[in-house]
């Protein structure tokens, strides 16, 4: 059996930071943290507690962001899958029907990543973590 690789981050767009802050901290207790325009206005979004090096402590728990809603592109909220391999993982991607969605791009402290869809068209994101 082949390793098995984790879903480690989710992803949905939001159209008003403010509100949309309010609401997860209220209705969930969640730590939202807005990184800026330096960083595409991503807001990050703490559903667990985490150690000292932002690894959740409760084990099968993850986190997630918030990026801005672009009424020029089809977003629907989306997961991240940890791979070992981003290259090796696109193949088996493509090999297996799905649809690698441009380059993968270098996230600064957190790794290589790309997006792509799946057989029956669901967005879906790949991550090879710096740490991996």
């Amino acid at each position: 059996m082949s390793k098995l690789n984790p879903v480690v981050h989710f992803e949905m767009p939001y159209e008003n930071n403010e509100r949309l802050t309010k609401f997860y901290e209220s209705a969930f207790g969640w730590k939202m943290q807005n990184m800026g325009k330096e960083m595409g206005d991503y807001i990050i979004a703490v559903t667990s507690e985490v150690d000292e090096n932002n690894k959740n402590k409760t084990p099968g728990t993850i986190n997630g962001g918030f990026f801005p809603r672009n009424p020029e592109v089809s977003q629907y909220p989306s997961f991240v899958i940890a791979v070992e391999n981003i290259a090796e993982s696109m193949k088996n991607i493509k090999n297996a029907g799905g649809n690698i969605l441009g380059e993968p791009m270098m996230i600064p402290n957190v790794g290589q990543f790309v997006s792509f869809t799946d057989s029956e068209g669901n967005r879906v994101s790949i991550l090879q973590p710096s740490s991996m």
